[in-house]
């Protein structure tokens, strides 16, 4: 499976290549992270040497920051940095978030609405992350909420699951709108020409679901995506769907079971392990496949989750995450911008406004709210 994936992963980076690609800068939230910014700026050096034309601009302390580079032998040209003397803590709420102007996240949404950065990177709170990239560049386009997509592993066929935490109440506009973001993320980012799109249900027959389900089902009838019907939850990992689409209440309750889950799988095994001596010579022999298949589950390999269907680019990652999770959301945000996955997603919006169109982002909306991490 991770040879796959790193197969796929490859192919996307040579495409990625052979575009005319500019210079892109991407902007850095240096103090979101649990580890301290060392950490983010190791993995913005290493970022930079792994892409030529990527520039980052980290943002927080700016005496500490460049006292960081100066220390580890990482200052370069191409790593900038922006004061902010603030810092938004994870048990902050979006909305106190929002009075802290000078934080760190505030400024790197900041320099990407000047257009000084392409794009930004955030392993600070998510609530916080999308309320202030919100406030700060508002939605694309006819588009009604943004949503947080994640990626499902698979051999064959990677999955697309949005929304994963940033609307916990959602309408059917907002659905059929991550399903659009889905299918341009899919197909531009993954080259899955006619992404097969699915809602997720507790059952696949039309019939099963509740009032939500049923009308976002007729939205996407209507529409010109690939609609495949009813998911359940099995299907994440069958690979018979590329966009999987559910509100951000339930899909964020399953990441998280799906991380947790894997996180026990690892620690069973190894306490079994440990346990027997035959097992443990067992395990000797099964080791590359053990590390193939942690390095295809682990978070790190992709970096982060993009906040989709904003006026901006964003990846948001993990609290914990480390310098090669940093690397790799960095790298994400610059295909994220090559691919102008953005101006797809715009399009695709325009090409389906005949779908019920009463029930597309009505003024009424309630407030969108942020899961957090």
């Amino acid at each position: 499976m991770s040879s796959r994936i790193a197969k796929l992963r490859e192919e996307v980076r040579q495409r990625r290549k052979e575009r005319a690609r500019k210079p892109t800068t991407i902007a850095l939230d240096a103090m979101g992270t649990d580890h301290g910014p060392e950490e983010l700026l190791r993995g913005a050096f290493d970022a930079i040497n792994l892409i030529p034309t990527l520039t980052v601009i980290a943002t927080g302390p700016k005496d500490r920051l460049h006292s960081i580079l100066k220390h580890h032998g990482w200052a370069h040209e191409r790593i900038q940095i922006e004061n902010a003397t603030q810092v938004v803590e994870m048990k902050e709420s979006p909305k106190d978030s929002l009075r802290k102007r000078d934080s760190s996240v505030a400024v790197a949404a900041k320099l990407v609405k000047e257009g000084r950065a392409a794009g930004m990177v955030s392993p600070g709170n998510t609530g916080a992350t999308m309320a202030v990239a919100m406030f700060q560049w508002r939605t694309l386009p006819g588009i009604s909420r943004p949503a947080i997509a994640a990626f499902i592993p698979h051999p064959k066929h990677p999955c697309i699951f949005l929304d994963a935490g940033a609307n916990v109440d959602c309408r059917s506009n907002h659905m059929f709108h991550f399903g659009i973001m889905g299918a341009v993320y899919s197909r531009y980012m993954f080259h899955c020409r006619n992404p097969r799109v699915g809602l997720l249900s507790v059952g696949e027959e039309d019939s099963k679901g509740n009032e939500l389900v049923f009308e976002t089902q007729e939205l996407f009838r209507d529409s010109t995506l690939n609609f495949r019907g009813n998911a359940e939850g099995r299907d994440l990992f069958k690979g018979q769907f590329d966009v999987i689409v559910c509100d951000g209440f339930v899909g964020n309750v399953m990441l998280k079971f799906g991380e947790a889950l894997v996180e026990f799988i690892f620690e069973h095994l190894k306490s079994e392990i440990q346990n027997s001596v035959v097992s443990q010579l067992g395990a000797l022999a099964m080791m590359p496949v053990f590390r193939n298949f942690k390095k295809t589950v682990d978070y790190s390999e992709y970096g982060g989750a993009p906040l989709l269907g904003l006026n901006g680019n964003c990846i948001i990652c993990h609290g914990s995450s480390k310098a090669k999770a940093i690397t790799n959301a960095l790298r994400t945000a610059d295909d994220l911008v090559g691919a102008r996955v953005n101006q797809h997603i715009t399009e695709l919006v325009e090409k389906n406004a005949h779908c019920n169109p009463s029930k597309m982002g009505r003024k009424d909306d309630p407030p969108a709210q942020g899961g957090h991490k």
